[in-house]
């Protein structure tokens, strides 16, 4: 395995500097008051195509060969990694074929065709997507960028922390803990190789939503676990197979216990986050804040970062949110 390094996440974040978006680092006096601690929230519902993998895919487009570039790439998605390819690749003038599950929300589907992107769509519950991207690399000669198992995916989105270090430095803060809505780990492992370099007494943890857990309960065994069929599809945006086999490698021994969260909780999440932050957020992008709003964290007297992966929620489950 050719596990990526702090040094690549500092590489990834320059690179990508000139293309992304460097979001804000929000606070909020209610949330402080509720937690008793000082809730540093990273807003990547503002970044460009709506969620932190832009950054990812950013990085990994950046560095196809020029016969890779001819190719094309290929991705699968539930939405926002493919949402996020197809803009990059759509940036550097490459083809790109992003394969989506049918029950991916329309807004994503929607958002990645508007990149100029080739979507073919298959059932979650009975096709193998990694198969499927595959043959299609197999027969078309693309270049497959993984949603979150890739060395340069990773590096990418390790900007995420990068940044909000910097920022907390600058308000005269650091943070103690650093809360990561986690998948298939990515994110998390970008942001655990940039907290261990930038940062290291900042305690990365992973949260994610009943059911789906397969990162907390894989800490725990010492092995990747699959999660269990069926469950909730509240939080699309998390819900992988098991964790990656580069994100595992480097998040076992870097990640403190894991946090699992409830659809209501998420909810609710999701409701506070547009009434009082004004910000947009999608469900797999709300669980940090569910954490943190349910007491699941010790916060009082703490500074506590979390991050805000996404804002590409359904219109249906966001009016579901609001209403409580």
């Amino acid at each position: 395995m050719n596990l990526p390094t702090s040094d690549d996440v500092a590489a990834a974040a320059a690179r990508i500097a000139p293309h992304v978006v460097r979001t804000p680092l929000l606070r909020h006096a209610l949330l402080d008051q509720i937690t008793g601690g000082t809730i540093l929230l990273k807003a990547e519902p503002l970044q460009r195509t709506g969620s932190f993998k832009f950054r990812g895919a950013t990085n990994a487009v950046l560095q196809l060969s020029e016969a890779e570039r001819r190719a094309g790439v290929v991705a699968h998605s539930s939405g926002n990694h493919g949402q996020a390819v197809a803009c990059a690749a759509h940036d550097a003038g490459v083809k790109a074929t992003i394969f989506m599950p049918a029950d991916a929300p329309e807004i994503k589907v929607e958002s990645t065709r508007f990149w100029g992107a080739e979507i073919v769509r298959f059932d979650r519950n009975t096709a193998d997507r990694d198969q499927l991207v595959a043959a299609f690399a197999a027969r078309s000669g693309a270049a497959i960028r993984p949603p979150f198992d890739h060395e340069h995916v990773i590096a990418g989105q390790g900007s995420v922390a990068l940044e909000m270090i910097e920022d907390a430095a600058a308000q005269g803060l650091a943070m103690e803990e650093l809360l990561v809505c986690t998948g298939g780990g990515g994110l998390i492992a970008g942001c655990a190789l940039a907290a261990e370099a930038r940062s290291a007494a900042t305690q990365v943890r992973p949260v994610e939503p009943l059911g789906a857990e397969d990162t907390a309960r894989s800490l725990l065994a010492g092995e990747r676990l699959a999660n269990p069929p069926g469950g909730s599809q509240l939080c699309d945006a998390l819900l992988t197979k098991m964790p990656g086999m580069l994100t595992f490698a480097i998040n076992q021994p870097r990640l403190g216990a894991g946090i699992v969260v409830s659809d209501e909780e998420v909810m609710a999440a999701i409701r506070f986050a547009f009434l009082r932050l004004k910000l947009v957020v999608e469900p797999g992008g709300a669980v940090c804040l569910a954490a943190l709003l349910a007491g699941k964290v010790h916060t009082r007297g703490r500074v506590i970062g979390a991050v805000l992966s996404g804002g590409n929620v359904d219109p249906a489950v966001f009016a579901q949110a609001l209403a409580g």
